[in-house]
């Protein structure tokens, strides 16, 4: 017996306790208790006053070293029958313990006295001498496989053949915090410590893969007294003492190490033995509401179509064959009403339109007598109803009976910054009010400076400008002046009435009703003569829905819906055919009979279209080469030399002259520009003009009573801000109505991208964190997984910006130039600015919920998704305010390509690879978190991986990724601080206008 004591004690001196491991040869009753004590039945000899006395006791050990026969250490319990036979099989329980008192052998008196546990050893005061029946029979097997010569399969300290253990708690720790939360020490105690073997080759691969070693689906160490991680699906709870395993319930989930269920979410589903939850209530939120959009648009859809076939039917009639080959063709008959468009009247072979009825729209105006009576009665007698109702809008609008402006301009001159010479010069001349006024010359002639100088639109300009006799910048009076770009810059999505109704209601006085604006709206459709498109969409060049000369009538409409006293059109003939042009001139000439200035930068017009001017202003190098009446201008040129062909067209023979091309009117002489500036600029009419602008100086009085009609009027024009933003509101909102499409591919890449972004990581069923274990346990952590968080915060953020980027640059790029146009007028630029982001947050929502749900469905993490919907909704508005950055200084082509590139960029730099803790080695941290998506995936990081701190060395897997743990509000914040600087910046852009393009 003392020599298989003595040769375990040599072999494994080192080791940790075995307390499987029979030390002697043989053994009478014996069984190990629950703290892994060995009680052997002896017959103890003890002394008494006149005796000795024999009787069986119970010594319970817990250093098992020291051997149980060989020492009186211990716990002792007397036996429950009594006797001294203790010659009986290890296994007899025939007399066993009674534990209701433990004693103690005194030394002194060689008795067994009153347990002292102050006496005892920290192993021997753990013995509680209940049996634990699954330690004894490990231990009953290795003795009979010992006395048999085999293999000690149970009393194994390690299951790799030739492994030895490595105590990893000693006893100070394991009764300081017994068994760590998240493990099952279920072998454990403090006389069988937890330790460590080496795993077998099988296991250690598991292990390098990041699996705990399974046996029959449960998780086994690699030796018997090797503690395991709780299995996922169940949980280890604290009170057990780690000795116990128990099912995740339903209602809960339980990953890896889990020391107590983890409760679901409210509406999520968790069944028994899950290690994630499912997200419902955010699934079925998300299908009722598509399925109830679905629905609605497919109502609208056949409602629209219903309504369509009800007029078609209520509107038809008896065709004939037309009919038949509509149906054929497909191709619908053009309606009988069109046939009062002028646009579409009989032309005869001088292509010169005829009419037999009288004109209709505005061009009723031209019937009127010239001049046009001072008698108002009189005058009005003479007006259409479409015409009167305009009128009396714009005398409400100007309170005043003759509505136009006149404009006087005395050596007007521009010189761009850095320019060594000027564009513009020696500019002098007037505009009548009620006059149109063309302003020609050639390419390079300085036209549309002269009128952008005119109206104060650029800077470094010189000269001085009166309006109505007044001085003072005409800028001022941007409220009472329109202009029509060359370019018809209305919005596609709008009817035709939408487009003209808006202009109004932001620009018309703000005491105006609704009632009286509307009205207003109807007369300038009226006599534009576009009541039969009135509901059609305006549509885009690339697509067209009404005609072009339609479309250049709903842009002058835009600018008669603000009661405008001058207008000023930039080519309002580019673009549009012979009669279109003509019509639209004819418009221009009526709106000027009616006593609206009207001022039009033309090149080379028809020569109907030129008879039909009141004053030119011909331009050369930026300088004056004629400025007066149209019916004298051919009189001035021959004066000077030139010789106008009969019949000819005067508009091109002038054009050829203000060109320097004129050597074929005139055989000799100077015929250069310069030369005719110099004409113009000694001649008697450049002298009259000169000296009608110093005669015409008004009195202090009358200027003064003229500048107070004029503030009160501006004053009155345009709606307040918060109203200009309601209905930019109003109007963002139903152009992404009108293009439903875009919003649904829109909702169909975020889906798809949650979809495969989540089959991408659901094979990991929400586990997606594997760090160091806390001390002492850190040797038994499997292959670490820290970088799966990252990993999913930079897909989030890449897909994120494929899903928003260029359908975030839309919201500004395509609308830039209509932007200027309406600022230009006096439209709030913040007021559109803001409604514009304003109106796609609901997009920003749907596609982030679209987004969010079905991903985290897939993926199943342990983030609340409250947290992760609202950090991905603040990353969509990021990326939103990022393109929108973008549209204003790229090109509107090129903005969308650009806008997901810098997207893809802002995603890398979210701190997954190069991870942070890299980067901040090289000094480079600050900018990586100017990039949101850095913010993104601390977020995800902390609340996915804070909550097994009690598991996890987690401030080692933080120093590791570089990510902070717990700064989930700051974190917030920057992403929504980084989303409205952006949107600042993109301010600034916008107000910077095409500056900043390239």
């Amino acid at each position: 017996m003392d020599g298989d004591l003595a040769l375990y004690r040599a072999l494994v001196k080192d080791a940790p306790q075995d307390p499987f491991l029979p030390r002697e040869s043989d053994y009478g009753p014996s069984f190990l208790d629950n703290s892994a004590c060995l009680c052997a039945l002896q017959n103890v000899e003890q002394a008494s006053d006149d005796d000795t006395t024999n009787g069986a006791a119970w010594q319970c050990i817990g250093n098992q070293t020291q051997g149980v026969y060989t020492v009186n250490t211990g716990k002792w319990f007397e036996s429950l029958n009594g006797g001294t036979r203790v010659k009986l099989p290890i296994y007899d329980s025939s007399n066993g313990p009674d534990t209701s008192k433990a004693l103690m052998w005194d030394s002194r008196k060689d008795a067994l006295v009153a347990a002292n546990l102050t006496k005892f050893t920290v192993y021997d005061r753990a013995c509680t001498g209940i049996n634990q029946t699954t330690f004894s029979t490990a231990f009953y097997r290795a003795f009979e496989e010992k006395k048999a010569g085999k293999t000690l399969v149970d009393a194994a300290p390690c299951y790799r053949p030739g492994g030895v253990p490595v105590e990893i708690q000693n006893v100070t720790l394991w009764n300081d915090i017994g068994c760590p939360l998240g493990f099952l020490c279920q072998n454990n105690t403090v006389n069988s410590l937890p330790n460590y073997c080496p795993p077998i080759t099988e296991c250690q691969s598991s292990r390098y893969a990041g699996f705990a070693c399974q046996l029959g689906g449960r998780n086994i160490g690699m030796g018997p007294f090797e503690p395991v991680i709780c299995q996922e699906g169940f949980y280890c709870p604290p009170e057990e003492g780690g000795r116990k395993t128990l099912p995740c319930p339903v209602g809960t989930y339980c990953q890896p190490g889990a020391a107590t269920p983890t409760p679901c979410a409210i509406g999520s589903y968790c069944p028994q033995q899950t290690t994630y939850q499912v997200f419902l209530i955010p699934l079925a939120i998300l299908l009722v509401l598509d399925v109830l959009i679905t629905i609605s648009l497919i109502w609208y859809v056949i409602n629209r179509r219903f309504r369509k076939t009800r007029e078609a039917h209520g509107m038809s009639k008896s065709k004939g064959f037309s009919s038949i080959s509509a149906t054929m063709t497909g191709y619908k008959e053009v309606p009988d009403y069109v046939d009062n468009d002028h646009e579409l009247l009989p032309m005869d072979a001088t292509y010169m339109p005829q009419r037999n009825d009288a004109w209709a729209g505005f061009q009723a105006a031209l019937d009127l007598p010239i001049p046009v009576s001072s008698d108002m009665e009189e005058y009005d007698l003479g007006l259409t109803p479409e015409l009167r109702a305009f009128v009396d809008s714009m005398r409400k609008a100007t309170d005043a009976s003759q509505f136009g402006l006149s404009f006087t301009y005395n050596n007007l001159s521009f010189q761009p910054k850095g320019a060594t010479k000027p564009i513009l010069q020696n500019v002098t001349g007037s505009i009548e009010s009620g006059s149109l006024t063309a302003v020609m010359g050639g390419s390079g002639a300085g036209k549309s400076t002269f009128v952008n100088v005119l109206m104060g639109k650029t800077t470094n300009t010189g000269g001085q400008v009166t309006v109505n006799s007044i001085p003072g910048k005409i800028k001022r009076y941007k409220k009472l002046i329109g202009y029509v770009p060359q370019d018809d810059i209305v919005l596609p999505e709008l009817t035709v009435y939408e487009n003209i109704l808006h202009s109004a209601r932001i620009r018309l006085s703000r005491t105006w009703a609704s009632a009286d604006i509307k009205a207003h709206v109807d007369s300038v459709i009226d006599c534009l003569e576009l009541s039969h498109v009135r509901d059609s969409l305006v549509g885009s060049v690339g697509k067209p829905v009404i005609s072009g000369g339609q479309r250049k009538r709903v842009s002058i409409g835009m600018e008669l819906a603000a009661a405008p006293m001058a207008i000023f059109l930039d080519e309002p003939t580019s673009g549009l055919d012979a009669t279109s042009a003509s019509s639209i001139m004819r418009t221009l000439k009526a709106i000027a009979r009616l006593g609206i200035s009207v001022i039009v930068i033309i090149h080379q017009p028809r020569m109907e279209i030129f008879e039909m001017l009141d004053e030119l202003i011909l331009l050369g190098n930026g300088q004056i080469i004629y400025e007066g009446k149209n019916n004298e201008v051919q009189q001035f040129f021959e004066n000077v030399g030139f010789r106008f062909p009969p019949h000819a067209n005067s508009g091109d023979v002038i054009t050829d002259i203000i060109t320097g091309n004129g050597r074929v009117y005139k055989t000799s002489g100077d015929i250069s520009k310069d030369g005719l500036i110099a004409n113009w600029a000694n001649s008697r009419q450049n002298a009259a003009i000169k000296s009608r602008h110093d005669s015409q100086q008004p009195d202090r009085a009358s200027i003064r009573q003229v500048t107070k009609i004029h503030r009160g009027l501006l004053k009155q024009r345009g709606a307040p801000r918060w109203k200009q933003f309601v209905l930019c509101l109003r109007r963002a909102v139903l152009q992404q109505w009108r293009t439903k499409s875009s919003f649904w591919f829109e909702m169909g890449l975020a889906s798809l991208s949650g979809v495969l972004l989540g089959l991408a990581e659901k094979s990991k069923e929400g586990v997606l964190f594997r760090g160091i274990h806390n001390h002492p346990f850190q040797i038994l952590s499997l292959a670490t997984d820290i970088q799966s968080v990252p990993e999913l915060a930079l897909l989030t953020v890449i897909a994120i910006g494929l899903i928003s980027g260029a359908p975030g640059v839309k919201v500004f790029s395509e609308e830039m130039l209509l932007y200027r146009r309406e600022a230009e007028a006096g439209h709030s630029r913040v007021a559109y600015f803001l409604a514009k982001n304003v109106s796609v947050l609901p997009r920003m929502v749907f596609a982030c919920l679209h987004f969010s749900t079905l991903i985290l469905v897939l993926t199943s993490p342990i983030i609340p998704w409250g947290i992760a919907f609202a950090t991905n909704f603040l990353y969509f508005y990021c990326i939103y305010g990022l393109a929108s950055v973008m549209s204003m200084i790229v090109r509107r082509e090129d903005a969308p390509l650009f806008a997901t590139m810098i997207s893809l960029v802002v995603g890398i730099l979210s701190g997954a690879a190069p991870p942070l803790s890299k980067v901040r080695e090289w000094h480079l941290e600050i900018l990586w978190r100017l990039s949101p998506g850095t913010w993104l995936a601390e977020v995800y990081f902390g609340q996915m991986i804070e909550p097994l701190r009690y598991l996890y060395d987690v401030d080692l897997a933080s120093r590791i990724a570089g990510f902070n743990l717990d700064r989930l509000g700051d974190n917030l914040l920057v992403l929504l601080l980084i989303g409205t600087i952006y949107r600042i910046v993109a301010f600034l852009g916008l107000v910077g206008g095409t500056r900043l393009r390239v």
